[in-house]
Formats: structure tokens, sequence, C-alpha cells
């Protein structure tokens, strides 16, 4: 991407940024030559006695006991067992899960191929000992050698020295520098190289944070400066709506980029329905030197300044951001300590034993006899005697003895409460780390937990860190990886590689063309996750999984526990084990396929010959199955014959009722006929009395 700016554009950025970085560097000076000087502190030999306490120690013995490297080299090992990782997830939580291992993937795989560990431990080791680190995001060309191949990965570096050469505007209030909208990163070059890159006379940056003065010999060197600065740039979303009732999204850009868009919403029945006016961020990259912008970059992709910041301990105090890391408490103990055990060593190598002291007279013509004592060892020595103005022996002996001086008792009781105070500041490691006899694991579990939360805090703002580069690079990615079909590396969870296709045309549910993989659709959010290394993890993974197999008597349990085990063995030539138990752990349900062991369990299913004795028992049951279907139906036809057999009885039972009924009022008509005619009732058959009778 690129928006160049004129030259009287480019100067008055140039003077801007002077002063503007100027006013940044004033303010931060002061905490950030100690974050320098807390580096030196405790990784260069000689640099404890830099300042005026060598300068009182001068033609005298300057010895270190570096105790404070060991503490930060700990902290340093905890962080690199308990890797940090970014993780992915969907702002609605919907439908984006296998998108999200997707970027997950994607990101490890860029920090792969970038070696972005590097970059990693590069910035917390200075977070650490100094206070402050950074690293940065770039995107590069993939190929650089193939000038056909336009496609394009991110990747990370380190920054050194970041206390003195990364610097964010002072209205930056947040940890990770979101909120930044320009950022200076200052870089040195040899006056050679700069030439041979610029092919313009070196004119070096403003740079005033630095320890040099102490240093036997430096380099002439130049710095050049990245300056990163955010513009805000006013867009309009037009909003389009289906005739499914579906909304669509499109910018001004869209519209710049494809000149028949418009149309072609128009054919597919999208019409506009509203317009939204909003600020897009776009971030504009200059290379400056002291005198001019030797380079415009122009737009870079992403919408965020790629340079993360991160902290060993920070705050604000009097509107000045301060930081430290594990160094600075601890100096001053260090700097005593050094101080006793020079002069302990001065006082010990003054003398080692009494020496005798005599008259001139007394070792005269015997003096190199006593020289050459402590060579040729005699068995004695001699001295003239001291005679008087009598001729009398006055002295035989030596006059006096010198005497090596006594160790002041206040030293010895400073040395003792010195050690103290280094043990509790640097955080008392030795006591995790000594293994005590008879004290159970779960008491050294809880030592070591307790010293692992001294320290927490490095590992918390890493994480916070961490965070921010996955923010940064998806922002990037949307604009780098969006070339239809790519096929691009992925490194999963567990160090394994798989390919993954970006924009991938899949049928939907409805017949529809969906896009997998499509960058341009992606709303994520970032999370992290603190957690040992994978070695860490697989070696304790091994020891739970053979300690659950002493507790289990289930074969199917055991089987599944030792393949589980043999999975996440480390070591030489174990890796093709390690795939063959675990295609046998996907073949028997106990774990997840991903997408592309899914596809080769279903061709193994569609290719493998069926076996007789599996198709004769599914015959079998096929052909019971019809037969109890059919003996079902037969049941269910006789019920109903026997339904309609009742119905019919009803239905007869209800004629005789009724014909009954006729029969009792034709018998009271004839009575009343009869009794008005004064004969006599007619007489009833046997037959029909018992006819007539109620049922």
């Amino acid at each position: 991407m690129t928006d160049k700016k004129s030259e009287q554009q480019l100067i008055a950025v140039h003077d801007d940024a002077v002063r503007d970085f100027e006013r940044i560097q004033s303010a931060l000076r002061d905490e950030r030559l100690q974050n320098l000087q807390d580096r030196r502190f405790y990784s260069i030999a000689g640099a404890q006695w830099e300042g005026p306490l060598g300068d009182q120690f001068e033609n005298k013995p300057k010895f270190e006991v570096n105790k404070i490297h060991l503490a930060v080299i700990r902290i340093i090992n905890e962080y690199r067992n308990n890797r940090v990782d970014v993780e992915f997830v969907s702002k609605d939580g919907s439908g984006s899960d296998k998108f999200a291992d997707a970027c997950a993937s994607l990101l490890r795989a860029d920090e792969q191929d970038s070696c972005a560990e590097e970059a990693y431990d590069n910035g917390f080791e200075e977070a650490v000992g100094g206070g402050f680190g950074a690293w940065r995001l770039r995107n590069t060309y993939e190929d650089e050698e193939d000038d056909e191949n336009d496609h394009q990965r991110i990747i990370i570096e380190p920054i050194f020295d970041a206390d003195s050469s990364v610097f964010f505007d002072l209205d930056a209030k947040r940890q990770d520098k979101s909120d930044a909208k320009r950022c200076y990163v200052i870089s040195s070059m040899t006056v050679e190289d700069y030439k041979d890159t610029y092919d313009d006379d070196p004119a070096t940056w403003p740079k005033s944070i630095h320890q040099k003065q102490f240093d036997w010999h430096t380099q002439d060197l130049v710095y050049v400066c990245e300056h990163y600065r955010i513009e805000d740039v006013p867009e309009t979303i037009h909003i389009f709506q289906g005739l499914d009732g579906t909304e669509k999204r499109v910018k001004d850009s869209d519209f710049e980029n494809d000149e028949s868009l418009k149309e072609t919403l128009a054919a597919t029945g999208f019409r506009q329905i509203r317009e939204r006016k909003i600020k897009r961020k776009r971030v504009h990259k200059y290379i400056l030197s002291g005198a001019k912008i030797l380079e415009d970059c122009g737009i870079i992709a992403g919408r965020n300044i790629p340079i993360v910041p991160v902290y060993g301990k920070r705050w604000f105090v009097d509107s000045v951001e301060r930081c430290m890391g594990h160094v600075r408490l601890s100096k001053d103990a260090q700097r005593l300590k050094n101080m006793q055990l020079s002069k302990l060593g001065e006082i010990s190598a003054l003398s080692s034993i009494e020496k005798p002291i005599f008259t001139p007279e007394q070792i005269s013509s015997h003096q190199n006899m006593w020289a050459d004592d402590n060579i040729e060892n005699y068995p004695y020595l001699l001295i003239n005697p001291l005679i008087d103005g009598n001729g009398n022996t006055t002295a035989v002996g030596p006059v006096a003895y010198t005497k090596a001086p006594d160790i002041p008792a206040a030293m010895a009781a400073l040395l003792q409460l010195t050690e103290q105070d280094m043990q509790d500041l640097l955080g008392n490691q030795q006591a995790g780390e000594q293994l005590m006899p008879n004290v159970s694991g779960k008491a050294v579990e809880l030592i070591q937990g307790k010293l692992d939360m001294q320290t927490f805090i490095y590992i918390s703002n890493f994480a916070k860190a961490k965070k921010r580069t996955g923010e940064i690079w998806l922002s990037m990615a949307k604009d780098i990886y969006v070339e239809p079909g790519r096929k691009m590396k992925g490194v999963g969870a567990q160090s394994q590689v798989s390919q993954i296709q970006l924009n991938k045309p899949i049928a939907g549910e409805d017949g529809e063309i969906n896009y997998e993989n499509d960058f341009d659709s992606a709303d994520m959010d970032v999370s992290v996750s603190v957690g040992p290394s994978s070695e860490s993890k697989r070696q304790s993974t091994v020891q739970k999984l053979t300690g659950m197999m002493n507790i289990t008597q289930d074969p199917e349990t055991l089987q599944i526990l030792s393949s589980m085990a043999m999975m996440n063995m480390d070591g030489e030539g174990v890796s093709d084990v390690r795939d063959y138990f675990r295609k046998k752990l996907l073949r028997q349900g106990a774990i997840k396929p991903t997408n592309e062991e899914a596809q080769e369990l279903a061709q193994e299913q569609q290719n493998t010959p069926q076996d007789p004795n599996d198709l004769f028992l599914r015959a079998s049951a096929e052909q019971a199955a019809a037969a109890a279907k059919k003996s079902q139906a037969d049941t269910l036809l006789a019920v109903a014959k026997s339904k309609e057999s009742e119905a019919k009885t009803v239905e007869t039972l209800a004629g005789v009722d009724i014909a009954h009924r006729d029969q009792i009022l034709k018998t009271v008509q004839a009575l009343g006929d009869h009794a008005q005619s004064g004969g006599e009732m007619p007489q009833q058959s046997p037959a029909q009395a018992v006819s007539d009778r109620p049922l």
C-alpha cells in the first residue's frame, strides 16, 4: 500500500517528528537511563563498579560476586519453560471455531519461520533485567528471490536495546500502547553500511540515552529512526440489502477497486438502504535521519503500529511512565557485598605471615639468606647480635614483628546481613532449588509455587504483550492473506504441520457457496494461555497417564492410556511411533480428528473391503427385523378385524333394542283398541312372549 507525500510535506513531517521525539526523549530520559544501567549491572563484567563507587576504589581490588545475574536467569528459565500461546476466539462465539484454529496455526507458522522466539526471549530478558523490552512485526515477501511470487508473510523481529531505542507518544497510557498515535524506533548502523544503503552523507538521529563512557571501545555508529504515524481517514460505509433481507457493507475503497461492483449489486437484487460515516485508521511509515526523511514507506499493512512493548513492572507516577525489572532494588545490596568482599580480600592479601623487623646491623651480610628462605627452606636463619659501646651484646632477636590487620567485627556482621537482604530482595530462590531430605513432594511443590508467585508479574505482563502481538498480526493478516486458493503452512498446538487453504469455496447447507478461511470476514478476539512448554507438558502427561494405569483394570481403558502415553513420548526416532498411536486412537474414537484426518478416515472406510462375516450378520439382522415388522403388521390386522366385529355386534344390539321398543308400542296400542271395543286381548304365542322380553 502506498500513499506518498510531496517534498514539502516530507520536510514538514521530519521537522515535526524531530521536535516530538526530543520532547518524548527528554521526559523519559532519566527513567530509561536507569533501565539501561540495570541491564548493564547484571550482564556486563565490571559494570557493578561503574560510577562514583568505582572512583573510590581506584587502584584497589574490585571483586564481583554477581548474584543478581543468577536470579534473573532463573526468571528467564521459568518463562522459557512456560511459554505463552496466542489463541483466537470469535466475537459472537458462533461458527468460527474452525477458522480460529486456522488463525492460531498460521500465527505459529509465522513465528516458526521468522524465528520469533529470539524476539520474544530478547524482549522478555530486557524487561526482566531493565524493565522494558520490545519487538516488531513486519510483512515481507514469502520468497525474496522469486520475482513472480507476490505472496507475503508476516515476520516477528527483535528490537535490541529497546529501553534506549523505542519511544511512544506521551499521550499513550495503555500498557500495550494500543492507544498510541506515534512511535519511534532507533537502530544503529555503521558509517559504511549507512552510505551503501542510502547513498547519502551520515546524519545521525539525536539519541541521548547511552552509557558508553565506561566502555573501553565504542564503534563509530550512525542512528536512523523508523517513524510510525497513525492517520485517521474519513470513509463512508454503504449498507445494501438483498431480496432475502441480508445486508452487505461496502466501503468507498471497494468501489474504487472494482468499478463494476455497483452494477453487480444492482443485478443481484441489492439496493442501498443507508450510509454510515466512519474514521478508518491506517499506519504511515517513514525512515528518518537527523537531516531528512530517507524513505517514505507509505501505508503499511494493518491498522495498528506494529511495535509491541513488554514491561517488567510498570506504573505512572507524576504523569511519567516508570518501569523497572528485577535488578534495581538489589543493586545497593550487591554493591555493598562487592565492596565488603573486596575490602576483605585486600586485608587478607596484606600479609600471610608475621615478618620480623631488624636493624641494619642485625641483617648485614645475611640478607640474601633471609630473602631466599621461602625458596631454599633453610633449617635455620642467622642474624648479627647488637653490640653496645662497651662491646657487650644488647639484643639477639628481632626488634618487632609486622602483623596482619584484624577483620572488624562490624564487617563480619554486615556480610551476613547483606547476604540475607539479597536473598529477600531477589526472591530467596535458593530455598526452592535445594532438594531437602525427608520433605514430601507436596511440600516441595508448595515452596516452588510460592517462589513462582514472586516472579509471576513478569509472566503476566509478557502475556499482555503476546495478546497485543496477536491483535496486530490479525490486523495485518486481513490485508496480506487475501489470495483466493492460496495454500499456507499451519503449525498446531502440538507442533503438527498442516496445510491451510485461504478463501476455500465450500457448499453450505442451503446450497449456497461459502468461503472457508476468509480473513476479510474475520471478526476475532485474542486471548492468551500461560502454561508449560510442549516438552514439559508431554513429560507431565506421560507421568500422569502411567500413574492412571495403576488404578484401572479395564483392558480398553488401559489400551487407550498406553496409546496416549506413547503418543506423548519424546526422543529421537519416536515421531513415527507417535503418529501410529495417534491413528490408533483416532480409529478408536478416543480423540477428535482434524479436518484432514477426518477425510482420511472417511476415505479408508470407503476403500476398505467388507468382512463376509459382517455382511452375513448384517443380512441376518435385517431379515430378523423384517420378520418382526411382518409379525407386528399381522397383529395390527387381527386387532383391526376384532374391532370391526365388535362394532358390528354393537350395531346389532342397537337394532334389537329398537325392535323391542316398536313391539311394545304396538302392543299398548292394541290393548287400547281392544278396551274401547270391549273385546278380549289377543293371545301371544310362547315364542312371541320370549322374543318380546327385554334383553
